[in-house]
């Protein structure tokens, strides 16, 4: 089968024809070049509008596309471009099929490295195809930039809400996934996590798709609470288990941290040297070494041990099926925690006195909500940054964000190179 053919098979470039194809020797390098040009019945198109026009002029020198390598042999389509006269954008150069405007590389093979610059970091699939990491880059941004335009945007019912940090220092990013069963993607992120970023997520949505919102889940940052339930209050706002606990697990630490300098300072013994995670994590993650020093350590009435122990006796508010006796259970775990002069302690009982409704919401959600879909795309967000070394511009992090978590459409290609 030669050359042409199978060129002719994944492609359709209409109203163009393949007019030679050559294998030449390019600075020992093997490379195919394909020889296109328009059929002369065919009228050019205006690069501008979009609409057929009558022709001007031809370039004298030919452009040169890099089309997608065959067995790792450049492609090289050639043609030489065509100007015309359109009566509404004046002399433009024509619009072709296999590319768009300037850019050097034809649409199938940026289509082809945006797939690999999902499995692969950026600077590898450069390497590996012979090309600038700009190409891959703009390649990726073609992508996202398709995608996000051809996303539909409706029946979004359920959105989880959370930050993460970006680069060194107080530096946040807030992020909004969509969470719907069956329907699981990265909608939004933007710099900071402010009031003003969340609001310009919920103008990006639109009044009428804010209104359909059912459930949000988000953690406790205040900023994100207060334009939460000015814009979508008749959403069930959830703040679910697992920032719940993440918080107490920090009050937790807080606690042990100051003991142990307590403790040295007092001249005693360092029991709890090296006992973050055991007072941590729960009993049945732990493995029988870390059990037998957990038994050893409850025999002490440290304020560490009683704060573990009220973790633990906490856990048994999520077995409630029922908001209202919830409620009561937490109402009074919050007083016996005031009551232990914990400073820690007291603080998170105050917090969850003040959050309260958001807490039950949980329940009237049927704990079907959760932000565990959040935290996994956190993770997948995370292994991304890494894979490529992190990003130096908040263009490029945006851009792989989106390309690798938000579930972008493709178009329907002739042939699917990837």
């Amino acid at each position: 089968m030669q050359l042409k053919t199978i060129f002719n098979r994944v492609t359709e470039y209409k109203p163009f024809v393949v007019e030679h194809v050559e294998m030449v020797e390019h600075e020992s390098q093997l490379r195919i070049e394909i020889a296109m040009r328009a059929r002369g019945n065919g009228e050019p198109v205006c690069s501008g509008c979009g609409e057929r026009c009558p022709g001007y002029d031809t370039q004298p020198t030919a452009r040169r596309f890099e089309f997608v390598p065959l067995w790792m042999i450049p492609v090289v389509l050639i043609y030489r471009m065509r100007r015309v006269e359109c009566p509404t954008c004046g002399v433009k150069v024509e619009r072709v099929p296999w590319a768009e405007g300037k850019n050097r590389l034809t649409t199938a093979y940026q289509w082809f490295l945006a797939g690999w610059a999902k499995r692969m970091s950026w600077t590898d699939v450069a390497t590996s195809f012979h090309v600038s990491w700009d190409h891959v880059f703009d390649s990726v941004k073609h992508a996202v930039s398709w995608g996000l335009s051809h996303r539909n945007l409706d029946g979004i019912r359920s959105i989880g809400i959370d930050e993460v940090q970006w680069k060194r220092g107080h530096k946040y990013q807030t992020l909004v996934y969509q969470i719907d069963e069956g329907q699981k993607r990265l909608l939004w992120l933007g710099p900071d996590r402010t009031a003003k970023t969340l609001l310009r997520f919920f103008r990006f949505l639109g009044k009428d798709r804010s209104l359909q919102l059912q459930f949000i889940c988000s953690d406790m940052w205040q900023a994100y609470l207060k334009v939460i339930a000015k814009k979508a209050s008749q959403a069930i706002h959830v703040l679910d288990r697992f920032h719940v606990m993440q918080k107490m697990n920090r009050a937790i630490d807080k606690v042990r941290a100051a003991e142990v300098k307590q403790l040295k300072a007092d001249g005693y013994e360092p029991i709890l040297k090296g006992c973050r995670w055991l007072l941590l994590k729960r009993p049945e993650n732990q493995s029988e070494k870390q059990l037998a020093k957990l038994r050893d350590i409850l025999q002490y009435n440290l304020k560490s041990v009683r704060s573990h122990l009220m973790r633990e006796d906490f856990q048994r508010f999520w077995t409630y099926s029922s908001a209202g006796w919830a409620g009561r259970f937490l109402d009074g775990w919050c007083t016996r925690a005031m009551r232990s002069r914990i400073e820690p302690m007291q603080a998170m009982a105050q917090t969850l006195r003040n959050k309260r409704d958001l807490i039950l919401n949980w329940f009237r959600a049927d704990g079907a909500l959760s932000s565990g879909v959040v935290e996994g795309f956190n993770n997948k967000l995370k292994l991304t940054t890494r894979k490529s070394y992190g990003f130096r511009t908040q263009n490029a992090y945006e851009t792989t964000l989106y390309h690798n978590l938000g579930d972008l459409p493709v178009p329907k290609l002739t042939h699917s190179f990837f």
